[in-house]
């Protein structure tokens, strides 16, 4: 049996007309950029989130840069935030020129230590940013009332997370603003890139609609120094499309998640830890060995796929050599990178293959 980590194509497959139908309509219409469909989009994600302002942009990574300059990050600034996530976080604010400030995380969920941040302050601190990683929510009370203690906006990485709630809140709309991903890949997914920022700041999200058009209000008179961020109108109405199915997908993914923990228990795993304040929408199910390469060659030899997030802690990427960190200086998220592993997980997998990974995993701790 051959079982991929995700099988895009299921999905497709089930709502096929409903996609064709709805991208033969944008270009039957000729507007590709912005416009309309971003618009009805734009309504319908914001009513979602529960949130005042959705802006549709070019990528997660994108949302992520517009944050931060909407935030008034620049050169020499510091941005606190973990060293466990992907690239994007910490490459957009090394990209204005502020200084990542990376705090280690808690094993137990992955997300940044909360009571690591408040050391980590110094005064040339701008923002924290958080990450929702594999679909669960950091503490945003602690992070908050560290932000506000010390005058810092507050910067959601929600790219795993949409569709995850804290304590009643929705995922991206807890801190001064939140920045989703919309790449394929991802729970709700285009086909393309894609990204949104949302908040409920009237005058930062004026500020984002205009950062994402290279800082022009009108058209051609240019009060910013912006980025072409523009959200296009095909993704838009894909995503129309797949929201509407978004809850139903979530509850089929903690329903898998369920599955696998009821019976991977008792195993030497450490499996994914959910915090009594959260709803998990489980963009990955993350388990974790000593022994997770080996696990990892024994699976692929039986036909399963699984992923490593992330193999090289950010602050030991070469490209961030500058900030003069080394190994050993953040242990919890090296361990994470050496010992994490994600099971296959999406929607449509189906219990027989389920049980085909699950009798394997077995195999390998029985056998060794």
């Amino acid at each position: 049996m051959k079982i991929t980590s995700l099988d895009l194509r299921r999905q497709y497959e089930s709502i096929r007309d409903e996609i064709n139908k709805a991208v033969l309509e944008v270009i039957d219409s000729q507007s590709f950029v912005l416009g309309p469909f971003v618009e009805s989009f734009e309504r319908s994600i914001s009513k979602y989130c529960c949130v005042r302002h959705a802006i549709g942009v070019s990528s997660g990574t994108d949302a992520i840069l517009l944050a931060l300059m909407a935030c008034g990050v620049k050169n020499g600034d510091e941005v606190i935030t973990t060293p466990f996530t992907f690239f994007a976080t910490a490459g957009s604010i090394a990209r204005l020129g502020a200084v990542p400030v990376f705090v280690d995380i808690d094993p137990s969920a992955y997300n940044i230590d909360v009571s690591k941040i408040a050391s980590a302050v110094s005064n040339k601190t701008k923002a924290i940013l958080p990450v929702h990683l594999y679909g669960q929510c950091a503490d945003m009370d602690a992070i908050l009332e560290i932000a506000r203690a010390n005058g810092l906006m507050v910067i959601e990485d929600a790219a795993q997370a949409i569709g995850a709630v804290y304590k009643g809140k929705n995922a991206g709309t807890i801190g001064n603003v939140g920045c989703l991903s919309f790449y394929p890949t991802k729970n709700l997914g285009g086909y393309g890139d894609g990204g949104l920022v949302t908040t409920n700041d009237d005058e930062l999200a004026r500020l984002i609609k205009i950062l994402r058009v290279h800082g022009s209000e009108p058209k051609y008179y240019h009060s910013h120094i912006g980025i072409n961020g523009r959200l296009d109108a095909i993704q838009a109405a894909v995503l129309s499309v797949k929201l509407e199915y978004l809850n139903d997908w979530s509850e089929s993914r903690r329903c898998v998640a369920s599955y696998y923990s009821e019976h991977l228990m008792g195993l030497p795993i450490r499996l994914p830890k959910v915090e009594s304040y959260n709803t998990h929408i489980f963009h990955q199910y993350v388990i974790a060995t000593s022994r997770r390469d080996e696990l990892i060659q024994y699976l692929r030899q039986q036909g399963i796929e699984t992923a490593v997030y992330y193999p090289v802690p950010l602050h030991l990427q070469k490209c961030f050599e500058y900030l003069g960190y080394k190994e050993g200086d953040l242990p919890e998220s090296e361990k994470a990178s050496r010992e994490t592993l994600a099971l296959p997980i999406f929607p449509e997998i189906t219990l027989k293959e389920q049980d085909y990974v699950i009798n394997h995993i077995k195999n390998f701790f029985a056998g060794r």
